[in-house]
């Protein structure tokens, strides 16, 4: 079905569907269960250390034959060990976000690693296609975590006309065949989730959070942090109260500390987390596998 699929041929997977890297939570075990399904798996490194990388990618080699990816964010005080990490190991694509990769191009590209920027906006996807890079994927503000400004569903169309020589992902608020579908009506060449993939059995989240994405209506997620310049799409709890308070104290954005914004596997109190999810939560009624989730999807008519 996919065989002239420009993103399977990209990264030699079989369905062009790619697990977002969710920092701290994309580990060794979701990653291998999405690559194993015949999507492509990527690690989320966030602010992680190069060891932990390292093991993450030894781990996931041990899991699966099939090729995944290293999720690089472009703030991480120790970027160039992991860059070192990910070259040492040849990772075979990388993605970017939350800074400027170019920088990076060619020390990846030396190495026959492919850079798949995520972008907030068609002039940036642009960019990156004149700089080098293999793909882009253009992220909405649909999606969990930080976003941007723009919806995916415009941004697709205007990146896809910007678009000459490479390959267009889409992200934010994809979940599902339909939305899926309406992504490759519009020009995508495949689809980057992550909130689907937090309600996967794989994913070591606690229990607690995926029947909170489960559980979820449209009104149960919102955005935080605005007056930080880096807003977050969270589902609502005692953590979103408080981040919420500290802004109507007119409280300084660096008041936030970074450590503060990011999630944990253990999780024992949701409340104390910011449960980082897209708006698609509301459209994800059930946990399932990962090879269900990519089967319901390439299966959808």
């Amino acid at each position: 079905m996919f065989e002239k699929n420009k993103i399977c041929q990209l990264l030699g997977i079989k369905y062009p569907i790619i697990q977002g890297g969710m920092a701290g939570i994309s580990e060794a075990n979701l990653v291998s269960a999405v690559s194993n399904a015949g999507g492509l798996g990527t690690i989320g490194s966030g602010l992680m250390t190069a060891g932990w990388l390292e093991k993450e990618i030894e781990k996931t080699k041990e899991l699966t034959k099939n090729p995944f990816g290293v999720n690089l964010f472009m703030l991480n005080p120790r970027l160039e060990e992991l860059v070192k990490t990910i070259i040492k190991h040849q990772v075979p694509v990388v993605f970017t976000g939350g800074g400027n990769p170019l920088p990076l191009f060619p020390y990846f590209q030396a190495s026959g690693i492919k850079v798949i920027p995520v972008v907030p906006s068609p002039r940036l996807a642009k960019k990156m296609e004149d700089a080098g890079a293999d793909a882009a994927v253009v992220e909405g503000l649909e999606s969990g975590g930080h976003i941007g400004q723009n919806t995916t569903f415009c941004l697709i169309p205007q990146a896809k006309d910007l678009l000459k020589k490479i390959p267009l992902i889409a992200a934010g608020g994809i979940y599902d065949g339909k939305t899926t579908t309406a992504a490759f009506l519009l020009g995508a060449e495949g689809v980057q989730m992550g909130t689907r993939f937090l309600a996967s059995k794989e994913c070591l989240i606690s229990d607690a959070y995926k029947e909170r994405i489960t559980e979820s209506t449209p009104d149960d997620i919102e955005v935080v942090l605005r007056f930080t310049g880096h807003p977050l799409r969270v589902i609502k709890n005692k953590w979103a109260e408080a981040m919420k308070k500290l802004e109507e104290k007119g409280a300084f954005p660096e008041e936030i500390k970074a450590e503060r914004i990011v999630s944990s596997l253990g999780g024992l109190n949701i409340d104390t987390l910011p449960l980082m999810a897209g708006i698609s939560a509301a459209g994800i009624s059930e946990i399932k596998t990962c090879r269900e989730i990519i089967k319901e999807i390439i299966t959808y008519e």
